[in-house]
């Protein structure tokens, strides 16, 4: 048996569209409705099934609660969570770039003699 093989992680697709509408508190058609939409995209079997993560259901719960707690439409749901997510990549970036940087200095003081 593979060593990985209960390694999941929250973007691991595992719940069918039933569990993952009662885990989301949806019905299915919203799950499906949100997919053509590309608000959520789950993963998918190899039957072209859809197959939701961790992470797919709290996105599923964060744009119900933009729709009904904030009166946003769904264009502008979509809209915000390209937002959200193209910042989260630049956070990631910004970070590697910093470690990068620091390992660039630590080499520069390496390399020069004291003085130069």
């Amino acid at each position: 048996m593979d060593a990985n093989y209960f390694d999941l992680s929250d973007d691991t697709p595992v719940y069918v569209i039933s569990v993952a509408a009662q885990l989301s508190g949806l019905h299915p058609q919203t799950l499906r409705q949100y997919d053509r939409l590309g608000l959520v995209s789950p993963g998918r079997t190899a039957g072209r099934g859809r197959l939701y993560s961790t992470r797919d259901i709290i996105q599923l719960r964060e744009v119900q609660r933009l729709s009904q707690e904030e009166g946003i439409n769904l264009a502008g749901i979509k809209r915000i969570l390209q937002l959200e997510n193209e910042a989260l990549r630049l956070r990631e970036e910004v970070h590697r770039l910093r470690a990068e940087m620091r390992m660039v200095r630590a080499l520069i003081r390496y390399e020069l003699p004291p003085g130069a």
